[in-house]
């Protein structure tokens, strides 16, 4: 799966799944334009790719500002001359049961998850028809396909990226840009961390696999479909969740 000659823009990269994808990406031979808020973090992963060969520059971006969105892409368009593949992996959570979910709460989740994927997608979609070849892979959830108590704004986020998905695999399909989606179940993160270990227990009980995924596993499915092996792969949900969700 080799990238050699590609540019990689990854939101949300400083740690967790994110930092994953792009340390494969950058294996895998593309430039990584790194974004996230966590400046210092964004810097160790850079020293980290490039000390093993890669490229990688960083980009400050809360994707929760419109105005960050479109500066750090830009400042990453200008650096690089191109965006090839773009991972919109950024996002939060803001649990709470719907009758005492915060308008606010509900606000910052579908802007920071749904809505700065179409900004992103909006800024560097130029480049991708100029150049008549795109990858798009956007971080859905296995709770944006079956739902999950408490998360009522998580869930309607990630169900919406999976919408955006398609449309935009339906739009830009005749120029060899491909759009799919990546949906990992219960992950090995500091998102994870926090449960409980009865919790834990509960959700190995629900995975055929009999484990936690880690962020590798992840990271193997978006280094796929930013590939020309996923070529002929376009409007997808790819399931990493050991087998919790079927069908």
């Amino acid at each position: 799966m080799g990238l050699s000659g590609r540019v990689a823009l990854v939101t949300g990269a400083s740690q967790g799944i994110g930092r994953a994808c792009a340390l494969k990406l950058a294996e895998a031979g593309a430039a990584v334009a790194l974004a996230a808020r966590n400046q210092e973090k964004l810097e160790q992963l850079a020293n980290s790719i490039t000390a093993n060969g890669g490229q990688a520059a960083t980009f400050a971006m809360d994707v929760g500002d419109e105005q960050q969105i479109n500066s750090g892409c830009k400042a990453a368009l200008e650096k690089f001359g191109k965006i090839d593949i773009l991972l919109n992996n950024a996002g939060i959570t803001r649990d709470q049961l719907v009758m005492r979910l915060k308008r606010s709460d509900w606000d910052a989740v579908l802007n920071t998850n749904l809505t700065s994927a179409y900004l992103c997608i909006q800024q560097v979609i130029g480049s991708m028809l100029r150049n008549r070849w795109g990858r798009i892979v956007n971080m859905t959830s296995i709770f944006g396909e079956m739902g999950q108590a408490g998360q009522a704004n998580y869930a309607s986020s990630k169900a919406g990226l999976i919408g955006l998905t398609m449309a935009i695999a339906r739009e830009v399909g005749s120029r060899n840009i491909t759009c799919n989606a990546v949906a990992p179940g219960f992950i090995e993160t500091a998102m994870t961390a926090t449960l409980s270990e009865d919790f834990r227990r509960e959700a190995i009980k629900q995975i055929p696999l009999g484990r936690l995924g880690t962020p590798a596993d992840v990271a193997n499915a978006v280094a796929f479909l930013a590939s020309e092996e996923a070529s002929y792969i376009t409007g997808h949900v790819l399931n990493v969740n050991g087998g919790m969700l079927m069908g």
